[in-house]
């Protein structure tokens, strides 16, 4: 009995928990979702809402977020701001790796402050009444997709069957059938990277893509854009390869040891070995690199000027760009001279030449460094140039824009130019005359060859453990002070780098009249190494009065008009790397970026002549091995570099108007 009693006992105290459990279960069932989804392990609730619904009633305009699926059903992130009340409105359209959300949120109910910052000239946007569409890139932030940095065509360098120009195509296809607000008519725009792919938009284009503007676009990565020039490697690209393709939304972060670059660089040796200690060789872009660093097919298939060269030209477009480009010098005048002998009707392709820095157009161009311009040059280019020439378009019956085929802005007397054609250096088309100017015995600057009896050359020694700085130390380009060094390097005071042994100076003397150039001067110098490779760098300099008045930081301002380097190994062909014959002079022939540009009477011409520029570019060892990116430290020596007096720089001048 006592057994059965204790049975029916723990059978009551079975069903008692039985019936607790089960009343707890179902409370557990009945409580709010909400509150379910609030609770913390420690019973304290969130004060975060499962989704969070902005209240914009008050708000200018309206942001419509949206995937739109491309030919092969990837998606890409869409950030559509439309003005409210708009109404058969164009569409201004962006696309970008640097994240669409960024661009289009900086927190305000008005249109124009929401998109203040990179890559929105918000006053063109805001007065045009235009719709703005920013999208992420495929494999870029909000987008799906696999990432390839400047993704290639389709073709040998892209198997795929989508690229940035089916993509545009694709993007605008959605665009004109889905935004009702949209008079069905888009116009693509944007800076940098930003502005290559414009460029792209125009192979194939939509047929409701209607104007192009690609401002600063990295157009030929070897030649003279983001990666090298003429042969020599931008280490200084290094921390961006890194961040912009070692994640999708660019968390991970360059890291530094030394508070100085040159240091940083200096230690590692050369740009392979730093790229290993960073663990860069993970990105796949940086492989790339390694495996083509001569001017090959990867690099020959991909340059963008080439590419249009052989397109129609279908759609207008204006090409902006900058003459003190610290970044993308190269591509706009490339593209420019590639597609405007097809413009028979001179009404597609128009270029507008101003005094700024990479992307300095749709900011304050008041100022540039040191130099003082008078009137604000960003400013004027987007209202009286940017502004007419997309209403033209972009909005129905609105008059042809009032926009010369190029405007150039002319550096030194600070004035706008409506010109016919570039190079030109006057409104009725003056042609430049090539001009040589000598780099002389006695370190001077001369019209006059080199007369018998004169010394043969100058000389220096290049040390590859002392190269010459591009910017005075320390070269700390990670902050706000830093980003305004690398905006302004291009117009720093090269009386620095003069002073230095390694640095080969001519000058001529003070000018009695204005001298103007207008296009690209070429160098053609002729030098020898002790070495068996090396690198030359050419600078054109104005060198401004002992004292100006009104403003005494600039006397004796050594500014720097055009510049450039060419790695020597490429002298007979930029394919294939050979190296140099020690001890023999040898012709290096190579342009220099696009200028015009005045100098006034009272100032100097200057050409310096150097064998580095670091940490810009890599170092040359001097001694020739297969690939730079990998030399070792004994590879680096000390050179005796010989330039001889039959060198000279070709000015391209023109008669001052």
């Amino acid at each position: 009995m006592r057994v059965i009693r204790r049975r029916r006992k723990s059978v009551r105290k079975t069903i008692f928990m039985q019936l607790t459990l089960g009343v707890f279960v179902c409370v557990t069932l009945l409580w709010p979702a909400r509150a379910m989804a609030q609770a913390t392990s420690s019973g304290l609730p969130s004060e975060t809402p499962s989704k969070l619904e902005p209240v914009t009633n008050a708000f200018d305009y309206v942001r419509r977020e949206v995937m739109i699926s491309m030919r092969d059903g990837v998606k890409l992130h869409t950030v559509i701001l439309v003005p409210k009340g708009a109404k058969s409105a164009g569409i201004l359209l962006t696309r970008t790796p640097y994240d669409a959300d960024t661009q289009t949120n900086h927190g305000s109910a008005h249109l124009g402050p929401t998109l203040s910052g990179y890559d929105n000239a918000t006053e063109v946007i805001i007065e045009g009444g235009y719709i703005r569409v920013v999208q992420d890139v495929r494999g870029k932030y909000g987008s799906e997709g696999d990432y390839v940095m400047t993704r290639p065509l389709h073709g040998p360098l892209n198997p795929t069957p989508v690229d940035h120009s089916t993509d545009t195509y694709d993007t605008i296809d959605w665009l004109v059938k889905n935004i009702p607000e949209s008079n069905g008519r888009v116009g693509i725009l944007g800076i940098s990277y930003d502005g290559f792919l414009p460029l792209m938009a125009l192979v194939n284009p939509h047929p409701a893509l209607k104007v192009a503007v690609p401002m600063n676009p990295m157009v030929d990565g070897w030649m003279g854009d983001d990666w090298f020039h003429n042969g020599a490697f931008r280490e200084q690209g290094m921390p961006y390869i890194y961040e912009q393709d070692g994640t999708r939304n660019n968390s991970a972060k360059w890291w530094a040891d030394h508070y100085d670059d040159y240091d940083v660089f200096m230690q590692a040796g050369s740009a392979g070995e730093l790229g290993r200690q960073h663990g860069l060789e993970q990105m796949g872009f940086w492989r790339k690199i390694l495996e083509h660093p001569n001017y090959d097919s990867f690099w020959q298939q991909q340059a963008m000027d080439k590419i249009l060269a052989a397109q129609p030209l279908r759609v207008p477009v204006m090409l902006v760009h900058s003459l003190w480009d610290q970044e993308d010098i190269y591509g706009a005048p490339a593209v420019y001279r590639a597609i405007k002998p097809k413009d028979t009707g001179n009404d597609k392709v128009f270029l507008v030449l101003g005094p700024w820095h990479h992307g300095e157009e749709i900011h304050d161009g008041s100022v540039l460094g040191a130099l003082r311009f008078g009137s604000d040059t960003g400013l004027y280019f987007r209202r009286e140039i940017l502004v007419p020439f997309l209403a033209q378009y972009l909005k129905a019956g609105a008059p042809k824009a009032d926009v010369a085929s190029v405007t150039a802005f002319e550096t030194g007397t600070n004035q706008w130019l409506r010109l016919r054609s570039w190079p030109s250096g006057c409104a009725s088309g003056c042609t430049p005359k090539s001009t040589p100017l000598y780099l002389s015995a006695g370190l001077k600057l001369e019209s006059a060859a080199p007369r018998n009896g004169e010394a043969s050359f100058d000389e220096y020694v290049s040390d590859p453990a002392k190269p010459v700085p591009f910017v005075a130390r320390p070269v700390h380009l990670n902050d706000a002070a830093g980003e305004d060094t690398w905006r302004t390097w291009l117009v720093s005071d090269q009386r620095g780098p003069s002073g230095r042994p390694d640095v080969l100076v001519f000058t001529s003397e003070a000018l009695t009249s204005p001298l103007k150039i207008s296009g690209q001067p070429v160098a053609n110098l002729v030098a020898s190494t002790s070495g068996t490779d090396s690198d030359w760098v050419v600078k054109v300099i104005d060198v401004y009065p002992d004292e100006v008045a009104g403003q005494p930081p600039m006397g004796g301002y050594q500014l720097m008009v055009s510049a450039d380097i060419f790695r020597g190994r490429y002298r007979e062909s930029l394919e294939t790397a050979r190296a140099i014959a020690a001890d023999k002079p040898l012709l290096y022939k190579f342009s220099l970026p696009t200028a015009n540009h005045v100098f006034l009477p009272g100032h100097k011409i200057m050409v310096q002549v150097q064998s580095s520029w670091f940490p810009l570019y890599d170092r040359n060892p001097q001694t020739f091995v297969q690939n730079i990116f990998w030399a070792k430290p004994e590879d680096y020596k000390k050179a005796t570099q010989r330039v001889y007096h039959t060198s000279f720089v070709e000015l391209p001048l023109v008669a001052v108007q």
